[in-house]
């Protein structure tokens, strides 16, 4: 399942930092932080994340009826730390079916968020609306935290984002409809700040969206 580190903002091919240049580098968008291969979700992959990780890891806990922790990533090196991580959980849709929530933390400019959101990235920029009202609102590490809706995104999938401990905070809801999970004031936990907890965490096989947004 290990793969090569890839760029967070278009999946394509990084250059290792070398003797002239000390960062990872994708034609496209030039400097960034490598996508590290994904991991099959195990209690075992939540903890390589969490302890090399620089910013919160997102679950919602307890996880919703039927929901189980369906993968993670996290784009950075040994020497940055992660700068961003995502997480996957999947369930029964509020209006049946499946739905799958894809949970992003990430500083400004990874440009991880948006690819899994399928907008222009790296960041919501003028595709959030924040002069309005919030559409949902989370208990996020126990602060309330406001999530807009983010225009612009593929009609398969809803996506909010907001401002969580100075950093991003994405939510991608698949199917479009199961976007209602997010009205219900979900309680998302920073699985750093968990500890043997992590542990009691239901795993499920691997989210294909991880792998292909």
């Amino acid at each position: 399942m290990r793969g090569e580190p890839s760029c967070p903002k278009c999946g394509g091919r990084v250059r290792a930092p070398g003797l002239f240049s000390d960062a990872w580098r994708c034609e496209v968008h030039g400097t960034v932080y490598p996508l590290q291969p994904v991991i099959p979700p195990s209690v075992e992959a939540l903890g390589v994340v969490v302890n090399r990780t620089q910013v919160p890891v997102w679950m919602p806990w307890p996880l919703p009826v039927g929901w189980l922790f369906t993968g993670v990533v996290y784009a950075g090196d040994d020497r940055s730390g992660g700068r961003a991580t995502a997480v996957a959980c999947s369930g029964p849709g509020p209006l049946g079916g499946v739905g799958e929530l894809i949970l992003v933390a990430e500083e400004l400019g990874v440009g991880l968020g948006a690819r899994y959101a399928g907008i222009d990235g790296p960041d919501p920029g003028l595709s959030l609306n924040v002069e309005k009202p919030p559409d949902a609102k989370v208990l996020a590490g126990g602060r309330p935290t406001p999530l807009w809706h983010v225009s612009g995104a593929p009609v398969d999938r809803a996506v909010f984002a907001g401002e969580a401990r100075g950093l991003w905070l994405w939510a991608v809801v698949w199917p479009e409809q199961s976007g209602l999970l997010m009205y219900d004031e979900l309680v998302l936990a920073d699985l750093r700040d968990a500890g043997a907890e992590v542990e009691l965490v239901p795993c499920g096989a691997l989210s294909p969206r991880l792998l292909h947004p």
